[in-house]
């Protein structure tokens, strides 16, 4: 069987990226990219959460983390990257960097197939896919083995 596990580690950082931007979308009109007075309230927002403590995250990582996403808001990096297409179009991609018969079981995995265990909370998502290769072609038989005589 061939097997092969994706671990996304980086999701959850895309997803706090994601949840501190929210404010800025919200308040942008028509879904656009945020201007840079929002982004400068958001991270500014952001920034007094982590110094009173309301992150889950400990200080020094949720503001490295605040500045972060301020960063790629102001490059526009992160306007039209919250629709279904986006994030499917970003797997997909993801699973050019495997090799060889992987490229093809990773786009496979994306599009839903195999199983999935393992949540962002407990760690990672883990994807399995289970491929079933055909025995060679001399072995597909097993010789016949005559039956024992009886006694």
């Amino acid at each position: 069987m061939n097997t092969v596990s994706l671990r996304p580690a980086f999701v959850l950082v895309q997803l706090a990226a994601l949840l501190m931007l929210a404010p800025a979308w919200a308040a942008s009109p028509g879904g656009v990219a945020p201007n840079r007075a929002s982004i400068d309230a958001t991270y500014q927002q952001d920034r007094a959460a982590c110094l009173r403590g309301d992150s889950q995250h400990e200080r020094s990582s949720c503001l490295r983390e605040a500045g972060a996403v301020r960063t790629e808001a102001l490059r526009g990096r992160a306007a039209g990257r919250d629709t279904p297409e986006a994030w499917a179009q970003n797997a997909l991609q993801r699973c050019r960097s495997q090799t060889g018969d992987n490229v093809a079981i990773c786009e496979r995995m994306v599009r839903g197939e195999g199983g999935v265990s393992g949540s962002v909370a407990g760690g990672g998502v883990i994807r399995e896919l289970v491929t079933p290769i055909p025995a060679p072609a001399g072995l597909a038989t097993p010789p016949e083995v005559p039956p024992a005589p009886a006694r």
